[in-house]
């Protein structure tokens, strides 16, 4: 098939959190070297892999980790615990010649305390970067400047006694806000982005990118109406994010990114914006295709509580892509994700391994780029992470019901001891059922999770109904979701029962299936169909 769109259109992503994925060195870390291992796993060329065709990355940057690499002291280096920056370009070489891209994180709001630009910031009032960051008065009580929060709890303002100033920090203290405001400031982090460009990377998912732009004068937050917040250190969560985020001027700034990128031509932009959907559509570009390719959708993950299976209903998700799919501009392209780093494993949000094989099928036959989170093609639950054990910053300052570490749990590689992942003990502990849930046992069983993955990529590569064919969702009875993806040639209706227990709908449709999630059937239908307990198929029409 002859590739005439960008190639991120066609592209499966997969996030991979580097501590996390492969240890190569046995401190019980994951690192660089342990990517480039396991890159044949990704994509050898064969089906035999899980066929990825771009790695998203999170921090691989210098940092002292008080947020675990989103905390950056320097933009320009690898941190040693992943290794180096040579590591860095052999794994871009390596993944290369696998056809593999490249996407890295990139953290525009804030720097770490360490590094030194804010080293010289604090030093005085009159240093040429005071300026780089975001510093104000105290208020006349010595309260801090404005009601601001964090959003890992607590006052979002820091007092520094050598200049006996606040600095701001919209996440731990570790991490002060850049002002960008100052041009000097938009000039060096574009220069980052030109620095990992010419060291050969395909893109970049840009952190919380929606927050950089603030207020001018930093007013109060005005409060939400009878919130109750994420427990007693909680003041964002009782705030409208009305100043601090998403605020008039972002987009010149946002235009000003792409315009870097665009210097080097092929090149993607992703935005972690998480705003309501047409505030979300805006940053496609206003009018034109200027902004980001894909800013995140993340209207599958987010119920409002992150965690809650009473929300697999077919008609939620049904109602949740319909809109998002009517809502891309003619010049955007879609895009879905089930999971990431920051929130619970998307079986254990959804209410079982056995929903998300149905998830998955939804994920990769829908109109748009996928992003797959590491893990979730074995079918990995949360983690299990005593008190004791907990690391994230957020679940330390709001407590353990809170910790992200859940999902940041040891990539399961075999049954052998640490779960093939390290020779030593790990950073996090490995899942309490890695001797069954592990890439190895699942290679290995022709009707496992990884094996239904390996056949929905599969299948999506060689079909150009799937991967650029046009959406329309049809109604359906008894908790389905049914939909068409159709070409000029070719029509394919995906069938998603929602239920646990078998059901049975009727569509106009008579056709062959070409995929189950039981990966057991190759039946033809007449119009009805009968689906096992939260199966899906994929069915090319033949009347």
């Amino acid at each position: 098939m002859t590739q005439t769109r960008p190639w991120w259109e066609s592209a499966v992503v997969y996030q991979i959190y580097p501590r996390s994925f492969k240890d190569s060195s046995g401190n019980g870390v994951g690192d660089l070297q342990g990517i480039i291992e396991k890159l044949d796993y990704l994509n050898d060329g064969t089906p035999n892999s899980l066929g990825i065709d771009a790695i998203w990355l999170s921090p691989f940057y210098e940092s002292p980790m008080k947020d675990f690499g989103y905390d950056i002291s320097d933009y320009r280096n690898v941190d040693p615990l992943f290794g180096d920056l040579a590591t860095f370009d052999k794994l871009v070489a390596e993944a290369h010649k696998r056809n593999i891209k490249i996407i890295v994180d990139y953290v525009p709001n804030h720097t770490s305390d360490e590094h030194k630009w804010f080293t010289e910031s604090k030093s005085s009032k009159d240093n040429p970067k005071r300026d780089w960051y975001i510093w104000r008065d105290a208020q006349a009580d010595g309260s801090p400047p404005n009601n601001w929060g964090s959003i890992f709890g607590g006052s979002a303002w820091e007092w520094d006694d050598i200049t006996q100033q606040y600095y701001f920090h919209q996440f731990v203290p570790g991490q002060p806000d850049l002002n960008w405001r100052n041009p000097e400031v938009r000039e060096a982090m574009y220069d980052v982005l030109r620095f990992w460009m010419d060291h050969g990377v395909d893109g970049f998912r840009m952190d919380v990118v929606y927050m950089v732009w603030k207020h001018p004068e930093m007013l109060d937050q005005p409060l939400i109406p009878g919130a109750v917040g994420r427990g007693p250190n909680d003041l964002y969560g009782l705030q409208q994010q009305i100043y601090s985020q998403n605020y008039d001027g972002i987009h010149d700034i946002m235009k000003e990114l792409r315009s870097t990128l665009d210097e080097y031509g092929d090149k993607v932009m992703i935005g972690e914006i998480w705003l309501p959907l047409l505030e979300r559509m805006r940053y496609y570009g206003d009018g034109q295709n200027d902004e980001f390719h894909m800013p995140f959708n993340f209207d599958l993950i987010d119920d409002g509580t992150f965690q809650n299976p009473t929300s697999w209903q077919a008609k939620r998700f049904r109602t949740l892509i319909d809109q998002h799919d009517a809502a891309v501009p003619e010049y955007g392209w879609p895009n879905y994700v089930l999971g990431n780093h920051d929130v619970p494993r998307l079986a254990s949000r959804i209410g079982g391994v056995h929903r998300a094989r149905t998830a998955a099928m939804m994920l990769l036959t829908l109109r748009g780029t996928p992003t797959i989170y590491m893990g979730e093609e074995i079918g990995m639950v949360n983690g299990i992470i005593p008190p004791e054990k907990v690391q994230d910053p957020q679940g330390l300052v709001l407590g353990h019901e809170f910790t992200r570490d859940v999902c940041r749990t040891p990539m399961p590689w075999s049954d052998d001891k640490y779960a093939g992942f390290s020779t030593t003990e790990p950073w996090l502990p490995v899942n309490a059922d890695y001797q069954t849930a592990n890439v190895a046992t699942e290679q290995n069983d022709a009707h496992s999770m990884l094996s239904l993955y390996k056949a929905l990529i599969n299948l999506r590569k060689q079909n150009a109904t799937l991967l650029f064919g046009s959406y329309q969702s049809l109604d359906s009875a008894n908790n389905t979701y049914c939909y068409l993806r159709q070409t000029d040639s070719e029509s394919m209706l995906i069938v998603l029962n929602f239920n646990d227990e078998p059901t049975s709908i009727n569509l106009p449709y008579s056709g062959d299936i070409i995929l189950s999630t039981t990966l057991q059937r190759t039946d033809a239908i007449d119009q009805t169909v009968e689906l096992d307990s939260n199966e899906g198929l994929i069915i090319k029409i033949t009347g």
